[in-house]
């Protein structure tokens, strides 16, 4: 299986280049589009974020992203909402899905498994990593409920994971700096990359670069109202990302870091 070239939006951290991703959260064609636009490096695409943190969009959607991206398109396998621990008819629709989304033009995927005791479940990542067959790795923020997160690392290293999505265990990115950098240094040593997400805006980047992460997530969305009446979720409307929040992410994350 070939998949797309992801170096557009692949860091090797900022110790070694200087360089640390800006990788933005979207939903749908116009959102990644509008991300780009205004300075996204990497795209997340997944579905229902706001209601749910984030499902597994359709392979439809998958492949016209790609297609319009003109960065790495990431894709979140995540069959509901709720906890970590899947059963085994979850965890082969998971399987299914991360080849389906591959297929259809995603540069990686961004998947996470526990076990009931907290721990990353490292047979269902091994299924997983396996169904990704050479493409990208990303763990999710399941890693904030794991109790030793420095040993997690050593699982997800040792499974070929290449980075992990985390807000260091905190609400927020931006309240648990200390953390991530702690993460950061031991990610580094093991070849993992960390990528900070978690409520990030763009007063936070300053801070999430200094602690030395190599990327930064954040969904960058703003609400818009729309009826869908009784069959359609009623007046909640929906999301859509908003490229002036992550054109000042792009513009914060460049004064971050030093001149190349």
């Amino acid at each position: 299986m070939q998949h797309p070239d992801a170096s557009a939006g692949t860091s090797t951290g900022p110790s070694e280049s200087g360089r640390v991703v800006l990788e933005i959260a979207v939903q749908d064609v116009a959102g990644a589009r509008a991300a780009v636009s205004a300075g996204a490096d990497r795209l997340e695409l997944c579905a229902a974020l706001a209601a749910t943190g984030g499902l597994t969009p359709s392979a439809g959607l998958v492949r016209h992203v790609a297609a319009a991206a003109g960065v790495g398109v990431h894709v979140l396998v995540r069959p509901r909402a709720g906890g970590f621990v899947y059963t085994a008819e979850e965890l082969a629709v998971q399987v299914a899905d991360v080849r389906t989304v591959l297929d259809a033009g995603a540069a990686g995927v961004v998947v996470g498994a526990l076990t009931p005791a907290g721990a990353v479940d490292a047979a269902a990542l091994a299924a997983l990593v396996e169904a990704a067959d050479g493409a990208e790795v990303t763990f999710h923020r399941a890693l904030d409920v794991v109790a030793d997160r420095p040993a997690a690392l050593e699982v997800l290293a040792a499974h070929g994971v290449r980075r992990v999505l985390t807000s260091g265990g905190a609400p927020r990115a931006g309240e648990g700096v200390a953390a991530l950098g702690a993460l950061a240094e031991r990610a580094r040593e093991l070849g993992v990359e960390v990528m900070a997400g978690g409520s990030v805006s763009a007063d936070d980047v300053a801070a999430l670069v200094g602690a030395g992460v190599h990327a930064v997530h954040l969904s960058a969305r703003r609400a818009v109202a729309g009826d869908g009446g009784p069959g359609g979720g009623g007046g909640g409307g929906y999301d859509a990302t908003d490229a002036g929040l992550v054109a000042a992410a792009r513009a914060a994350l460049d004064a971050a870091l030093p001149p190349r």
